[in-house]
């Protein structure tokens, strides 16, 4: 396996997981490093391809996102909180969910290649 496709991989795997694998996460609140972001629409636990949907609700107009799993740092279980690892910008930035395409690899690309291998979560503009 390549780095690059190690690192792809990475990034659609949740860290720790082990811990609460079992734990359904959906409608947990959603923190970015610089505040909230929304809530958890859906989540998934596939190995390698796991993500979250995150519903931002009126901060971007509703808009949803689609967040790998490796972008989590954290889950407060008592204060149902997922924290992300990505700035309130990066993820206003970020593609747009595609209901239709979501599970599509080439769309996963996309949104796996904004996040990126760094992490920067900016797309060349």
């Amino acid at each position: 396996m390549t780095q690059t496709t190690r690192t792809m991989t990475d990034l659609w795997t949740y860290r720790d997981i082990e811990s609460w694998e079992s734990t359904d996460i959906t409608g947990f609140s959603v923190e970015a490093i610089d505040g909230s972001i929304g809530s958890v629409d859906a989540a998934t636990y596939d190995i390698g391809s796991s993500y979250m949907v995150v519903d931002t609700g009126p901060w971007i107009f509703g808009k949803k996102v689609l967040l790998p799993a490796g972008v989590i740092n954290r889950v407060d279980f008592d204060d149902e909180r997922v924290f992300v690892n990505r700035s309130r910008e990066q993820i206003e930035h970020a593609p747009p969910f595609d209901e239709d395409r979501y599970r599509d690899e080439a769309y996963r690309l996309d949104v796996g290649s904004y996040y990126g291998e760094g992490g920067s979560g900016h797309r060349d503009r």
